[in-house]
This record gives structure tokens, sequence and C-alpha cells, in this order.
């Protein structure tokens, strides 16, 4: 069987490479392509971890390697140290141990070959499991405390400065600060203006504007924001409660907590209270006095946000699932107080030119267009010829024999160099051949490999998400609330597009809207239309 090879950069790794180390991915590869040459290990893949984080979960390479290792894919996998596999939690840690364990595959590093059927090598693997999690915690700390002395220095320490200023490096010290943007400034100066004091009307008085108008103003005045989208009410309520903007440098603000719901482990970043935050005066010049923070604070607390808590029920059977075609965001439930009303469905960008429709023929147009999606889908079941699974798996073995044998010639080539049997430019032509000839190979096998995943895939939706439609068409009139309908349409849809251009008042109809369904199943049909 083949061996694969993991390279993974750590925060160490980045520290070392800023001293002029060289690149730490190509260090490490060519490191253990000596090991596999010595130990004549048949390296078909390597992979490559960019992405920094603490859990499998935030690591997808790592994610991929770990399923085929489950399925067998693997004889060994090659890997700098055990560190690399994994630093996160104790249950991480189980995973991979585990996984490795009982696919009976082996972890081999430049120092030593671990082999999990044997006691001691499993033992010495997880104490190095163990000792990595140590070392990461103890880094983290460190790291902690840096970042909270530099805040308390006045420091600007997150990566992203925010709107009306740019990060900048301090002179003759470690650490950055922040730099005032002028056009930008000057936005920030009028937020806090018409949020404080109002604007000027032609009587002399002044009128203040809440958080939805000022929005609509910034549109109307084509006014980008810092990544150069619409304004949201969000976003002009967090630049309100922002003490940066009155000289403060505030820490700790959308600190992570973590908890388990359902034997998940769900991150959420809340919102701290002040007295949970660190704010100390900044290095920064500020844009607004404090005086008029202050005031912005104390209007800010008499007209608070609508809190969305566990508390609230889901009002829409909607909820979460459309998206505006026109602006990409989710799409909403408006009420209204008028008894004859009904509520509406609508983007909340007030920039955006999709028009609203009543949220019940929304809803009804959905539920038509999976009865239809779902006969089409039946219809192509019916005409598609079933593929020969064992026929598929023959080729792709051969693909696999086919792609280890041009492996094996591509070392010759490189053996043939060393004993200079072939001159450089006969090797790199015969380089050149092979690596088209490999990758040709491995198109094939990916190739092959999709067609059997999707095979897969396919049956698994037509014995279990089929039924869940058929089951969902049949029931849904008689669920009880809004969210038991919302949790039933979010488990087959993925999500719903948008689109209407013109209203009554524009000459357009009630239902000329136009909605792009995407089931939750592989599928060769495209979106389903309604």
């Amino acid at each position: 069987m083949p061996y694969c090879m993991y390279l993974r950069k750590s925060r160490a790794d980045t520290e070392a490479e800023a001293r002029g180390e060289g690149e730490t991915l190509a260090r490490h590869e060519k490191a253990l392509l000596e090991v596999s040459k010595r130990g004549h290990y048949n390296i078909t893949e390597i992979y490559r971890e960019i992405v920094s984080g603490e859990t499998i979960a935030a690591r997808p390479v790592m994610q991929r390697l770990l399923s085929e290792v489950e399925q067998g894919a693997w004889e060994g996998v090659l890997v700098m140290e055990v560190e690399r596999l994994a630093r996160g939690d104790t249950i991480d840690q189980g995973i991979v141990a585990q996984t490795f364990k009982f696919s009976d595959t082996k972890i081999i590093t430049p120092l030593k070959v671990y082999d999990p059927a044997n006691e001691y090598d499993e033992e010495y693997f997880e104490f190095g499991l163990f000792m990595s999690r140590r070392e990461y915690k103890t880094i983290n700390r460190r790291l902690q405390r840096g970042r909270v002395a530099s805040v308390k220095e006045g420091k600007y320490v997150s990566n992203k400065s925010p709107y009306g200023y740019r990060r900048v490096k301090l002179e003759r010290e470690k650490g950055f600060t922040l730099e005032i943007v002028p056009k930008e400034a000057e936005i920030i100066r009028l937020i806090y203006d018409l949020y404080t004091s109002g604007e000027l009307l032609p009587d002399g008085t002044r009128k203040r504007l809440g958080v939805s108008l000022i929005v609509r103003r910034l549109n109307a005045l084509k006014v980008p924001t810092k990544m150069g989208g619409d304004w949201v009410t969000a976003t002009i309520r967090d630049i309100l409660i922002n003490p940066v903007y009155c000289g403060k440098i505030r820490w700790n603000w959308r600190h992570q907590v973590k908890r388990m719901v359902g034997g998940q482990l769900v991150v959420e970043r809340p919102r701290a209270s002040v007295e949970e935050c660190v704010i100390v005066d900044g290095l920064h010049e500020k844009i607004i006095s404090e005086e008029q923070f202050n005031l912005a604070q104390e209007l800010m607390s008499k007209n608070p946000p609508r809190p969305i808590g566990e508390r609230y029920t889901v009002k829409s059977p909607l909820a979460g699932l459309v998206i505006c075609g026109k602006c990409g965001r989710r799409m909403v439930r408006r009420p209204y107080s008028h008894q004859n009303t009904s509520p509406v469905l609508m983007c909340a960008v007030t920039s955006c030119t999709n028009v609203s429709s009543a949220l019940a023929l929304v809803e009804q147009r959905i539920l038509d267009g999976l009865r239809e999606w779902l006969a089409d889908y039946r219809l192509e079941w019916e005409l598609a010829v079933p593929h020969d699974t064992s026929l598929l798996e023959q080729k792709r073995r051969a693909a696999k024999h086919g792609l280890t044998t041009l492996d094996k010639q591509l070392e010759n080539v490189h053996d043939l160099l060393e004993q200079g049997v072939y001159s450089t430019e006969k090797f790199l032509e015969r380089s050149r051949v092979l690596a088209e000839k490999i990758q040709t190979a491995k198109d094939s096998l990916e190739a092959i490999e999709t067609e059997i995943a999707l095979d897969a895939a396919r049956e698994e939706s037509r014995r279990s998400i089929i039924p869940k439609v058929e089951h969902l068409l049949a029931v849904y009139n008689d669920l009880p609330d809004a969210k038991a309908k919302n949790d039933m349409l979010k488990s087959v849809l993925d999500k719903v597009v948008y689109t209407k251009e013109r209203g009554v008042r524009q000459g357009g109809t009630p239902d000329g809207f136009e909605l792009v369904l995407y089931p939750r199943l592989p599928s060769s049909l495209p979106p389903a239309q309604k």
C-alpha cells in the first residue's frame, strides 16, 4: 500500500521564517523525502496544511487525511513530529490516536516509526500528543499575557483596524498603533453628529437620526464601507459603541465562549459587558471627544437593540433560509401592526432594490417548487442507468497501480541523475514527460473516485432524503408552529434564493418573483427554479 506525507506550519515556524530560516513546508518536505528514500516508502500524496488551527474542525486538510486513514487508504503517514498531527484537546487527540490504531496505519517521523499495533509505540505516541497539548497551552498563555500587557500600554493588538483608522507600526519599539484616515474620520464624525445632535433643518432646529436612518443616509450618499459594500445597522451600532474613536483601547469585547449543545461543541462570541472588558487610554489620536461618545452611550441605552435569545421563538418558517438574490444577505420577516396586513419577506439592507413579497405566498411557492423538484428527481432516477460498482473499483485499483508505477519511474529518474547517467537536460526532459503522465493519471483517478462517491451519495439520498421531502410535503400544514416548519424545511433545503424586480406599484404582480431552491443532496440536476 502507498504512503502519504502530512506537512503543517506552526506559529513557531512562522517566527523562524521571519528570522530568515527558509520556507518551513519546503524544508520539511525535503527532509521527509529523504526519509522516504531511506525507508523505501512509496509516497503518492503530499498534504499541506497552511491554516493554523487548534482543533481538527479548523483544519480541513487534516480532516481529509483522517478520513482516508480511517478507510485504510494508507500504509503509513510521514510527518516531521507527531505533534504536527494534533495539538487540540483530549477529544481531538483521542480521535487521532484511535484512527491510526484501528486502521493499523504507521506514523513515520525522521526519528522514529510508530507502529499502532505495538503497545509501547502506542503509549509513546499518546504521550507525545499529551506533551504537544501542554506545550500549546503554555505558548497560548504566554501570548495572551503579552497581548493584555500591550493593550494596557495603549497599543492596538488586533489585526484588523476599525473604520476611520489604519494600523501602523510603532517606531523604535514593538507593537502597533492606529493612524487616522482623514476621509473615513469625517464619516465617523458625521455618524456621531447625526446620532447625538442631529441634522440641521431649514428652520434652524435639529432632528436626531436613529441608526436605520443613518444607514439610509450613508447609502444614499454612496459612502463605501471598509470593505467597499453597503452600510447596515449592525455596523453603525458597533461604531457608536466602540470607545476607540474617543482615544481608548478595548480588549476582550468579543471573547470566545465554548459550550456543549447536544453532544457538539459550540463556539460563540457574545458581546461582553463594560465591566468584563479591558478599556485603557490608547496611544492613538481620538476622532471624537469623550463627552460626545458618552452622550451616544446614554442615548443608545435608551433604545437598545432587540435581543435574540433562546427565550424568543421563531416567528418565520423561512428564518435563515431565504437569501436575497441581489445582495446575498438573509431575508427577514417584517410584521405589520395593522390587523389586515400580512407579514412580508424582505431584504433588511436599505440600499438593496429587491422587492418584498407576502411571506405566506413565498412559503407556498417553496412547497410547490419542492413538489415539482421531487417529481423531476424521481424521473431522473427511473431513467438513470446504474453504474457497475465492481467495474469502477477495478478501474480505481488500476489507476492507483498506474500512478504508483509512474512515481517509481520518477524516483528512478532522480537516481539516474545522481549516478551521472542522465544529464541535467535529459533529466528535465524526462521529468516533464513523467510529470504530465502523473498529472493525467491523477486526473483520471480523481474522476473515477468522484464518480464512485457521487454514486454512493446519490444512493444514500434516494434512500433517506427523498422520503424526507415526501414526509415534509405530507405533514407540513399540520405542524404546530413556525419553528417546527423552519426546522423541517432546513432539513431538506440548503438555501432558497429570492429575486423580485418590480412591485405592484411599478406594474408587477404579487407573485412576480423567482425562487431558486437548493436541495440538500448531490444531484446532476440544476437547482430547482419556481
